[in-house]
């Protein structure tokens, strides 16, 4: 599997097609001779839209099952989608249908399973109205691009009862689990505070180019979708969308998400904190093109303990000497994990009767191989507790959100989920996106 910092890497000088990893893997190759022998009836019939970097590893994963056939693809790049096609029918014999407009693709009957892998302002409405035509959806982190699209997306799952989960694989990872088992024991000791960080060099974008004319086979319109009308430049559509507010919150949603699920997972905390502070900016790369933060410091605080967030964006050294992480810090000693391998340390002092322990993981493609495997489990039995339900995958992004909403307004929140207010009127203009007509935010 190509690696994610290499992958945004290539992005930035353009190389944007050669980076992207192909299906014609051994492992996919031997599951499409077993594919062929599959009863029609056991078929899960899946369709991808968005067909660039995670949304093909996610239906190369789906596709090591032989009862799973891809048979559709939705992108608004004709030429990303050609080759896609070309590499799915090598594979697999057929050619999936392709579609410029997801709504054209929901029509299908013959479509069982949707993957949401578009930028992060498409994920609300490309789900919602997947799940509206009956279909059950695998949609990308972070769920939504805002708090608002988090709650219709929220309510739209309980009201058409689909099997729904969201891309943090984290939370399907043995070491993960692990990791969290051992905080849970109590053996660290009082846990005051929870440390995380993400140090990703793509977070600082890159120098700007100028605005240019839209390709004849790109449907910029489409990609634009509901987020404000801008020129197109090829900064804002590669992989480095998610660095303007319209389309994405930086590192802090992309990285910080996954980190935070595991913060609060290992805290047992599924509310709000009672503050939450952020400091946030352009500071290491002003020159460059974006407009979220390469540098942010977030403190979430709940009277009895401290989540952190750290991030520093272009030197990818962090704490611990990991470019990101998280840190359970007890009394007692202190545990460290990344997607490689955990660590935990006793206290020099109060932790004399606790062992060191080092444990390396199976790495990110098996916990994302088990995120997959699960979810077509549940699409099987009809379970809707899937590895990270739409409600864990929303509480998720929904602090990552008031990180960025309490560092772009410079003021310390409080956020009632109940009343979906920060108590601040500059504040809450962040909650709800405003949408591009005709495209309208669904209410519940």
């Amino acid at each position: 599997m190509i690696n994610r910092r290499h992958f945004f890497k290539q992005l930035s000088g353009g190389l944007v097609t050669l980076g992207l990893p192909t299906l014609l893997k051994p492992e996919l190759i031997e599951t499409a001779n077993k594919a062929s022998q599959t009863a029609a009836n056991e078929k899960v019939r899946v369709g991808l839209i968005g067909c660039a970097f995670m949304g093909w590893w996610n239906i190369s994963d789906f596709l090591l099952h032989p009862e799973v056939d891809c048979v559709a693809l939705c992108d608004v790049d004709a030429v990303l989608m050609a080759s896609r096609v070309a590499e799915i029918e090598k594979l697999r014999g057929k050619k999936p249908a392709t579609f410029t407009d997801y709504r054209k693709m929901l029509d299908m009957k013959d479509l069982d399973v949707v993957i949401v892998a578009s930028p992060d302002h498409w994920h609300c409405l490309q789900t919602i109205d997947a799940l509206a035509a009956g279909k059950d959806v695998y949609v990308e982190k972070p769920m939504a691009n805002s708090i608002a699209e988090c709650n219709a997306m929220v309510a739209a799952a309980q009201k058409y009862k689909r099997v729904v989960t969201v891309g943090q694989q984290q939370r399907s990872g043995k070491h993960w689990k692990q990791v969290v088992d051992i905080v849970h024991s109590g053996i660290l000791g009082k846990l005051a505070r929870v440390d995380i960080w993400g140090n990703f060099s793509y977070g600082s974008g890159s120098m700007p180019v100028p605005d240019e004319p839209v390709r004849a086979d790109f449907d910029y319109d489409m990609w634009l979708g509901p987020a404000p009308q801008r020129p197109y430049n090829p900064q804002r559509v590669a992989g480095t969308w998610r660095l303007f507010w319209d389309y994405g919150g930086g590192v802090m949603t992309d990285w910080g998400v996954h980190l935070i699920d595991i913060a609060l997972w290992g805290s047992k905390i599924t509310g709000f904190p009672r503050k939450v502070s952020s400091f946030g900016g352009r500071y290491l790369f002003p020159d460059h093109f974006h407009e979220t933060f390469d540098t942010q410091s977030v403190i979430y605080d709940f009277g009895d303990k401290q989540i952190s967030w750290t991030s520093s964006c272009g030197p990818e050294t962090g704490f611990w000497n990991r470019t990101y992480g998280v840190a359970f810090q007890g009394t007692k000693g202190v545990i460290v994990a990344d997607r490689f391998n955990f660590e935990l340390i006793p206290d020099k002092n109060l932790g004399k009767d606790l062992e060191p322990m080092f444990v390396e993981a199976e790495g990110e493609a098996a916990d994302h191989r088990l995120h997959v495997d699960k979810f077509l489990d549940c699409v099987k039995t009809r379970n809707l507790v899937t590895g990270c339900t739409i409600e864990n995958g929303s509480l998720c992004a929904k602090y990552a959100h008031l990180a960025n909403i309490a560092a772009r307004t410079e003021k310390i929140l409080c956020f009632d989920d109940k009343k979906n207010t920060l108590g601040d009127p500059e504040a809450d203009k962040l909650i709800t996106p405003v949408y591009r007509q005709p495209w309208k935010l669904p209410t519940f």
